[in-house]
């Protein structure tokens, strides 16, 4: 540790250090950003990520050398209030969206976020998947109110994007510690199937090949369709589909899939997408735990920064996004998660191997929050 905080290497898992140092109030320097690159330094939707976080804090150092492949980043105080952003449409609202669902909590002010660009595409998770799994999940965690709030305004597909999204959250003092270690069965599917500057029939033709597939094993599936029309459409056409398996104990799991972008690789049909995205969704399902691998990070971060009290939550096989994750956690916060691998027995019809997570919160109490 040198008295520029801590030191990285590299473009990878960029949000998360920037994210976490804001959180630890850790001043941190990414060295290298891809460096040996044809066309080195940050990417312009980084240079937007940065900008975006600058909106939300108040006081945020930021040093960028000249060829951007040097990053200096001083937090300052989360501040919230009303945010207006343009997202890059190289990546989807959802890229952005993301660090907010993280920092949003722990603001001053409640936030209120407009975010403009590309709602759905196959690289990030879309604001479908963000609403429907995330904010269940954070309202575990005690962050909830009338105020919480994912609103698809206008869709906007890659890679044209002209999508806008509302997102609000209350500010919360602190989180209270969870036990999440027993998700249930399966009791009921939803979903959203969503088509842009197509035909309205792509919608149904991709709700009846995910129903061929589901109906084999249970009932109580919906899948709305979405068509927006007009000024709502965006820029570029395409459509998509989001499915979201609840238990009995109220837990998300989720699974989503996109076209691909006009003017890039093969085109997907309706058909297909439909049933691959189902086969995706039992994949999670087998995978199973409390929390979908979507969201993982987000529930080990909000159990980092609980009350002095144990948090568990059960997962699936952590994925390599989260892996990495934990060790920023160690980094910024001088957090250890104990890690207990747990089989299901023979008989069991438990899917895959699942991971119990457990750790002492730090206490994290919202400093910035006034006190009314």
């Amino acid at each position: 540790m040198t008295s520029h905080g801590l030191v990285y290497e590299g473009c990878n898992f960029f949000r998360q250090r920037l994210v976490l140092s804001t959180l630890s109030g850790k001043r941190v320097r990414i060295r290298g950003i891809r460096s040996s690159d044809d066309c080195p330094g940050l990417r312009d939707f980084e240079a937007s990520f940065i900008r975006l976080l600058d909106k939300v804090t108040n006081g945020s150092k930021i040093e960028i050398n000249q060829t951007g492949t040097v990053l200096f980043y001083q937090p300052g105080l989360l501040y919230g209030g009303s945010v207006e952003h343009d997202c890059n449409t190289q990546r989807s609202i959802g890229y952005y969206l993301e660090a907010l669902l993280l920092l949003a909590p722990f603001m001053k002010s409640p936030l209120k976020a407009t975010l403009r660009g590309v709602t759905n595409d196959p690289v990030d998770p879309t604001v479908d998947l963000l609403k429907s799994t995330s904010l269940p999940l954070m309202k575990r965690f005690g962050i909830e109110g009338e105020a919480l709030v994912v609103k698809v305004v206008k869709r906007g597909m890659a890679p044209g994007g002209g999508g806008e999204v509302f997102f609000s959250c209350p500010a919360c003092r602190s989180l209270k510690p969870v036990q999440l270690t027993d998700p249930g069965k399966i009791k009921r599917i939803r979903g959203v199937a969503y088509s842009v500057r197509v035909s309205p029939q792509m919608g149904n033709r991709i709700v009846e090949s995910a129903r061929s597939v589901l109906n084999q094993f249970l009932p109580d599936i919906y899948i709305h369709t979405d068509h927006m029309k007009g000024v709502n459409s965006g820029k570029s056409p395409g459509f998509g589909l989001t499915l979201v398996a609840e238990t009995v104990n109220g837990f998300f799991l989720s699974a989503e899939m996109s076209s691909t972008p006009q003017g890039q690789g093969d085109s997907i049909l309706p058909e297909d997408l439909g049933r691959n995205c189902a086969m995706l969704l039992l994949e999670e399902v087998y995978r199973g735990g409390c929390v979908d691998s979507s969201n993982q990070s987000l529930a080990l971060l909000l159990m980092t920064l609980g009350q002095q009290d144990v948090s568990k939550v059960l997962l699936g096989p952590l994925s390599p996004y989260t892996i990495e994750f934990l060790r920023h956690i160690r980094d910024f916060f001088q957090i250890m998660f104990k890690i207990d691998v747990q089989k299901p027995l023979e008989d069991e019809r438990k899917g895959g191997d699942k991971v119990l997570m457990t750790c002492v919160g730090v206490g994290y109490s919202n400093v910035n929050k006034t006190l009314k």
